[in-house]
C-alpha cells in the first residue's frame, strides 16, 4: 500500500521532543522533514483513503471527519507545548517527501515571515453568551362558553394576556441581548488593547455546537505566551458579577486566526 505524506505544520527547528507515544492522522507517529532550516512535521497516510478520490468522499463523512480533525489537533496541540507552529489545513496531503520539499521551497517566504511573527505567542479565544431562560409555550385557554358575538369573554381576555406575554417575553430578550452586546463590545476592546492582535469571528449557531445560549461574540487574541497569566486573569475580572451572561475562555493554542490562508480554524474552536 502506497503511503503520502500528511503535513500538520511547518516550525522552526526545537530540542524539546514530542510524546513518545504522540499517534497522528491514521495512527501513524508524526516526524520533522527538514528544509532550508525549517520544519515541516508530517506523517504517513494510506493512499487508500487520503488520495483526491477517497479524500473527497471521506470529507463528506463527518465521523471520518471529527476524528481525523481531533488526531490533527492532538498534534499541533504537542507542537504549541515546545514550539510556534505554523498549522496547515487538514488533510494537507503530499505525495512523498520531495513533494513536501517542493511545497516548502515555493511558500518559504511567506513561512519565515509568519513565523517570525507568531514567535513565542499563543492564541486565546473569548466567547460571551446571552444566557436566555427557556421560554415556556404560551397557548390562549380554551372559552368557557359562546357570547352573543360568538365567542366568550374569557377567550377575548385570554388572548389578551397572550399577546401581552408574547411581548413580555420579547422584550426581555431583546433586553438580556443589548445588555450583552454592549458588554461584549467593552470587553474585546479591552482585551484587543492588552492583546498583539485580535480576530472576530462569526457567531456560533447554537444548534451546530450545542452551546446554551445566544452567541455574542466570538474572538480571538494573539498574546505573548509570557503574558497569558496576566490575560486570563484580565478575563477573569471582567466576567465577574454579571449575571444573565456566560463568558468562556479557552486556550492556549496554535494562532490558527493569525495564519492567514493556511489554515482555518477548527469548528468545535470556533
Amino acid at each position: 500500500m502506497t503511503a503520502l505524506r500528511y503535513v500538520y505544520a511547518v516550525c522552526r527547528p526545537f530540542r524539546s521532543a514530542l510524546q513518545v507515544q504522540l499517534t497522528g492522522v491514521a495512527g501513524a507517529p508524526p516526524k520533522q522533514l527538514t528544509h532550508h532550516g525549517l520544519i515541516a512535521v508530517v506523517s504517513t497516510v494510506p493512499e487508500a483513503d487520503f488520495a483526491e478520490e477517497p479524500l473527497r468522499a471521506h470529507l463528506e463523512d463527518m465521523e471520518w471527519l471529527t476524528a481525523t480533525a481531533r488526531a490533527h489537533q492532538t498534534v499541533i496541540d504537542s507542537l504549541t507545548v515546545v514550539t510556534t507552529p505554523l498549522p496547515l489545513r487538514l488533510a494537507t496531503v503530499f505525495r512523498d517527501d520531495s513533494g513536501v520539499r517542493t511545497m516548502m521551497e515555493a511558500r518559504e517566504e511567506d513561512f519565515r515571515r509568519i513565523l517570525d511573527r507568531l514567535e513565542g505567542r499563543v492564541e486565546w479565544g473569548v466567547k460571551v453568551y446571552a444566557e436566555t431562560e427557556p421560554t415556556e409555550a404560551v397557548q390562549p385557554t380554551e372559552s368557557a362558553g359562546p357570547t352573543e358575538t360568538g365567542r366568550s369573554e374569557s377567550a377575548a381576555t385570554s388572548g389578551r394576556d397572550y399577546l401581552r406575554r408574547r411581548r413580555t417575553q420579547t422584550r426581555a430578550r431583546e433586553d438580556v441581548w443589548q445588555k450583552t452586546a454592549a458588554f461584549a463590545g467593552r470587553l474585546h476592546e479591552k482585551l484587543s488593547a492588552f492583546a498583539e492582535d485580535s480576530r472576530l469571528h462569526a457567531p456560533q449557531s447554537a444548534t451546530l455546537s450545542g452551546a446554551s445560549g445566544q452567541n455574542v461574540l466570538n474572538a480571538a487574541y494573539l498574546v505573548p505566551r509570557a503574558d497569558s497569566e496576566e490575560f486570563v486573569e484580565l478575563v477573569d475580572r471582567e466576567k465577574d458579577d454579571v449575571p444573565g451572561i456566560r463568558v468562556e475562555l479557552t486556550g492556549p493554542w496554535a494562532a490558527y486566526s493569525f495564519t492567514e490562508e493556511f489554515a482555518e480554524e477548527p469548528e468545535e474552536r470556533q
